[in-house]
C-alpha cells in the first residue's frame, strides 16, 4: 500500500519554522561565534515541515540549515529529541487514491538539541562547498 515516508539527515528550518534567530545570527556569529557553552542543553522546537518526515535520532547527527527565502545557511549538528507527524490544517481534502498517501496532508513537528554549532570559517565552506550553487545562501556572495 502506499504512504509515502521522507528519511531526512538534514533538518533546513524558516524562521517561521523555528530556526532561532535570536541567538543563531550570522552577523554576530561571525564577529564573536557562538560556543555550546553558550545554549547548554537548551531543546529548540521546530513546527510545520511540509510531508511525514523521519530524522536520524538522537545519538545520530542531522546537519542544522536555516533556509533563508529558499537560500540555506549551513549551522551545524543537532540531535533530535521529539518528532511528531500529524495531520496539516491547511491542506485541501485527499484527491488521491484510497490507497496512496498525500505527503502534503502531513507536517512534521518536533525538537532538537545542538551538538556542534560550525565556526564561522567553516560555516561559509560547507555552506559553499556542500550545497548546490542554486541552495547555498553565500551563492554569488564574495
Amino acid at each position: 500500500m502506499g504512504s509515502i515516508l521522507e528519511i531526512n539527515d538534514s533538518l533546513q528550518l524558516t524562521t517561521d519554522q523555528g530556526f532561532p534567530v535570536d541567538i543563531f545570527n550570522l552577523e554576530q556569529h561571525q564577529k564573536s561565534p557562538i560556543t555550546l557553552d553558550q545554549i547548554g542543553d537548551r531543546l529548540f522546537p521546530f513546527k510545520g515541515k511540509l510531508g511525514p518526515r523521519f530524522f536520524h535520532l538522537d545519538p545520530v547527527r542531522v546537519f542544522w540549515f536555516h533556509n533563508l527565502n529558499g537560500r540555506w545557511l549551513a549551522w551545524g549538528h543537532i540531535f533530535i529529541q521529539e518528532q511528531t507527524i500529524s495531520r496539516n490544517p491547511n491542506a485541501p481534502s485527499h484527491a488521491g487514491a484510497v490507497n496512496v498517501s498525500d505527503p502534503n496532508q502531513w507536517m512534521t513537528s518536533g525538537t532538537y538539541r545542538v551538538a556542534q554549532i560550525y565556526e564561522p570559517d567553516y560555516q561559509r565552506a560547507f555552506t559553499s562547498n556542500d550545497l548546490p550553487a542554486e541552495l547555498s545562501y553565500f551563492a554569488g556572495k564574495t
